[in-house]
């Protein structure tokens, strides 16, 4: 069920009306993800957890509590009703994740995973990284790839909405001010890193739940809560790379990863396989490979870290004995 959905509500167009309507108010997750880098040779962090579901708790819910975005809960869970998974209802937390390729320094942005991931290099999270999901463009190409930097940082910035963004509102039926000052209605939400390509930024948002959709007009947004963490580590000058990579692959102590990330408005049955495999072979050379296993994980795209080496555990049996993460205290839940 939730691939539908997912579809639909990365438009905010949809999105909008349709939370407003049901009166979603997401809690503030307790605690971002830090890992310590792995070992040399080692490309992999986390692990995978699951939760058991409250009989008030949706997707979006158990997605911020857990410092996920929505396009990756729903990815894992395939099987789950986002809105009404369901006292007692499993659900599977892909909290375990394949290194983006490259150095491990700076700010990496990956669109396609919709996911941020922060090498600092010195205070207390140096030897570290701190990941977090993100909102983005709601178009393809709509955030400019390549490499910049965090040129300043601002509290309580102002928006100047861009004229290709007052167009489309207006199109809606919605007229923007030529300056929308800090406060509740303010889109960038608290804290901002502006970045040296012109009029891009990673920015917090006042509608949490757009957090892994395509909602944006091409600036990153972030929860309020891990954008202000962020913010506080983040010094000018910092290096940020952005990507457009649909899977990662990486080894676990020899072992060979792959995670394909969920792109549900394309055919992912018409999509080349080629780039993964050879991005595979050069990351394993000399792996015994299950491409009975590479394959689906291609084709199912549910975000979820996949060994694929032969003689590794199956997808379901590392689910089955996927350790149980506690929920939020209800002092958590209300973000105290």
């Amino acid at each position: 069920m939730p691939r539908a959905p997912f579809a639909l509500f990365a438009t905010p167009l949809f999105a909008a009306p349709l939370f407003a309507a049901l009166g979603l108010v997401v809690p503030p997750t307790a605690a971002a993800a830090s890992f310590a880098l792995p070992s040399q040779g080692d490309d992999l962090v986390g692990e995978l957890s699951v939760v058991v579901a409250r009989e008030e708790d949706t997707l979006l819910d158990i997605a911020r509590q857990h410092d996920l975005g929505f396009n990756e809960i729903a990815a894992a869970n395939p099987d789950v009703d986002p809105w009404l998974p369901g006292a007692g209802a499993r659900v599977v937390l892909p909290l375990q994740f394949v290194l983006p390729a490259g150095p491990r320094s700076g700010i990496v942005i990956n669109l396609e995973q919709m996911r941020l991931f922060y090498f600092p290099h010195s205070g207390a999270n140096a030897g570290r990284v701190v990941t977090h999901p993100l909102g983005v463009g709601v178009e393809h190409g709509a955030t400019p790839l390549g490499q910049t930097r965090v040129i300043r940082k601002a509290i309580d910035p102002v928006w100047r909405p861009p004229q290709s963004i007052r167009a489309a509102r207006a199109a809606a039926g919605e007229v923007l001010p030529d300056v929308v000052p800090p406060g509740a209605d303010n889109p960038l939400g608290r804290h901002a890193l502006y970045l040296g390509f012109p009029g891009y930024l990673v920015h917090g948002t006042n509608r949490p739940w757009g957090i892994g959709m395509r909602v944006s007009g091409g600036c990153i947004r972030l929860y309020p809560e891990d954008i202000e963490s962020l913010y506080a580590q983040v010094p000018p000058g910092t290096a940020v790379r952005i990507v457009s990579a649909p899977f990662a692959v990486g080894l676990l102590r020899g072992m060979p990863y792959v995670q394909v990330f969920a792109q549900p408005e394309r055919d992912a049955d018409n999509r080349s396989h080629t780039p993964l495999v050879e991005a595979l072979i050069r990351a394993a050379p000399n792996a015994a490979l299950d491409w009975d296993r590479v394959l689906r994980a291609a084709r199912e795209q549910r975000a979820l870290a996949v060994p694929v080496g032969r003689g590794a555990p199956t997808l379901e049996r590392l689910i089955s004995g996927a350790q149980r993460a506690a929920p939020p205290s209800p002092r958590e839940r209300r973000g105290e």
